[in-house]
């Protein structure tokens, strides 16, 4: 049995075009959605990560203003400059890039923002509505791996999931999502001594480790769903995730590729959480 591919190109692509409708709808009606990103210093990789946020924004008609700023911008200006935005009324949304230089406190960084405005969803407010359930901004990697997973056709409701990683991002917020949903979940991560020991009676399998081939074939329960958000550099300069992905596809039902599968569903899940907070706003 060969994996069917979930295409996080072409749901992206999808997803894109409805936005970019309910864009153009509110911006006849005077309001234009707005995201603002703040990049302060001048990592490669931060750099790539905003240009295509900047890129998707304007492909989407969404307002983009983005902030570049040296790594030596100090905390208190980089408040400053939230503060303003924060007032801002063509602002609906505010990300600030990570990672930040290391004389900047990014926990009080991110607390600065409007929660209002954390399309990111990383605030502590956030992070409390997405484990109580209430509305509120979803962390976008998990929010868009559970689009991955639900466009699939599978119910999630009753399945067992087992997400690998605890970070605040994307495990811990994943979990809860799929909890959510229904799912029995188990949690994984550095200090679980056998791991393929859950991955096996998984129906779900979340992989975010942020380690090459960390999910091996054995490990992977025939016909499962495996998300791969691993983005990691192979000594040749290839890309690939946190899953064995020519031996697991063999295995599982469904899988997504590094690149073209969370990677663009992240990007998408940041405009859904602008259109949504310039909704509420309205």
């Amino acid at each position: 049995m060969t994996a069917q591919l979930i295409d996080g190109n072409a749901l992206s692509k999808r997803l894109r075009g409805d936005m970019a409708t309910l864009t153009a709808e509110l911006t006849a009606r005077g309001h234009r959605p707005g995201l603002a990103v703040i990049l302060v210093g001048d990592d490669p990789a931060s750099a790539v990560y905003v240009r295509n946020k900047v890129a998707a924004c304007e492909a989407t008609g969404i307002l983009s203003i983005l902030d570049r700023y040296p790594a030596t911008f100090s905390e208190a200006d980089l408040l400053a400059r939230i503060a303003a935005l924060n007032a801002d009324p063509s602002v609906h949304g505010i990300l600030v890039q990570m990672p930040l230089p290391r004389h900047i406190d990014a926990h009080r960084v991110i607390e600065a923002i409007d929660p209002a405005k954390d399309v990111d969803g990383y605030s502590v407010l956030s992070a409390g509505q997405t484990l109580t359930g209430l509305p509120g901004m979803r962390p976008c990697t998990p929010y868009g791996c559970m689009k991955l997973i639900e466009s699939t056709g599978q119910d999630i409701r009753g399945k067992h999931a087992v997400v690998i990683g605890r970070s605040n991002t994307v495990g811990k917020p994943m979990a809860l999502l799929l909890l959510q949903a229904n799912a029995t979940v188990t949690v994984c991560h550095s200090a679980t001594p056998d791991i393929g020991f859950h991955t096996r009676q998984a129906d779900i399998v979340v992989a975010a480790v942020g380690r090459a081939g960390t999910v091996k074939a054995d490990m992977v329960k025939p016909g499962a769903i495996v998300i791969d958000v691993g983005i990691n550099r192979t000594a040749d300069g290839r890309l690939c995730g946190d899953v064995d992905f020519e031996a697991v596809r063999e295995v599982a039902g469904w899988i997504t590729p590094v690149p073209g599968g969370v990677g663009p569903m992240t990007i998408t899940m940041l405009l859904a959480n602008t259109l949504q907070a310039a909704e509420r706003r309205i």
